[in-house]
């Protein structure tokens, strides 16, 4: 019987191994904003599905980390199917996140202890396949748990978003760590657009991407989500030209 050749061993192993991550790799589908100049920015023209996403405020202040918990809740609203919502506090204010289009019914909340069960919670909800998206809310995102949160929805086609909280003002500087997040989301409150009569106009968000692969960070003012998680373009800015400001691109969109 001839002897088998070394080399051909290898080359057999390499096939299989190239067949089987063939079989298990999904082709990813993105998620639009809907907006132009956000989509432009983003590899394959919005967020990556079967991906990670992390979601930060502009700063520590409770209205920060508000408008950053309704970006997260209009992007879930529009992936579709159920959302699985990781947390280690009962703080969520049900109506406000229905006002982003994240109806109650749609939203399964898991409440874990610790921040590890958090995780761990986020990453089966990723795993499953099943869901429209996961939602998990940490304060802190070793890069271990993030690979291990992006390998997981790298399994199926599930949108994952890390919602990073602070609950003292020292825990800010975390957010400046690597992790294996596809894009980095940082959310500020502006003042609302005036309004010709009492009252208080539709609210508005600094939107930054501060991290993405392929892509350039850029700024956006935009207009918060509405009921369908759609964000919008302030009537009186839609035609400000894009302008550069300190190394990242601004722009009204």
């Amino acid at each position: 019987m001839p002897a088998v050749r070394p080399l051909s061993i290898i080359e057999s192993l390499r096939a299989r191994i190239e067949s089987i991550e063939r079989r298990g790799r999904h082709a990813r589908s993105v998620l639009a904003f809907g907006i132009a100049a956000m989509d432009a920015r983003l590899p394959g023209g919005g967020l990556a599905r079967g991906a990670v996403h992390e979601i930060v405020g502009g700063g520590p202040g409770a209205a920060d980390g508000a408008a950053a918990a309704l970006f997260a809740a209009g992007i879930a609203a529009r992936a579709g199917g159920k959302v699985l919502w990781c947390l280690t506090r009962p703080d969520l204010f049900a109506p406000a996140l229905a006002q982003a289009g994240l109806s109650p019914e749609r939203v399964i909340y898991v409440q874990g202890g610790e921040e590890k069960t958090v995780l761990a919670c986020a990453e089966e909800g990723l795993r499953h396949g099943g869901l429209g998206a996961v939602v998990a809310e940490i304060t802190r995102l070793p890069m271990t748990a993030s690979r291990r949160l992006q390998l997981a929805a790298e399994e199926s086609t599930t949108l994952g978003l890390v919602l990073r909280r602070w609950w003292r003002r020292d825990e800010v500087a975390e957010c400046g760590q690597p992790n294996a997040a596809e894009t980095r989301w940082q959310i500020s409150v502006l003042s609302s657009a005036p309004l010709p009569v009492p009252g208080v106009g539709r609210p508005r968000w600094r939107v930054a991407l501060t991290r993405a692969r392929a892509a350039e960070q850029a700024d956006f003012e935009l207009e918060a989500c509405d009921d369908a998680g759609r964000l919008a373009v302030p009537a009186a800015l839609g035609d400000r030209p894009v302008a550069q400001t300190g190394g990242r691109r601004s722009t009204a969109a």
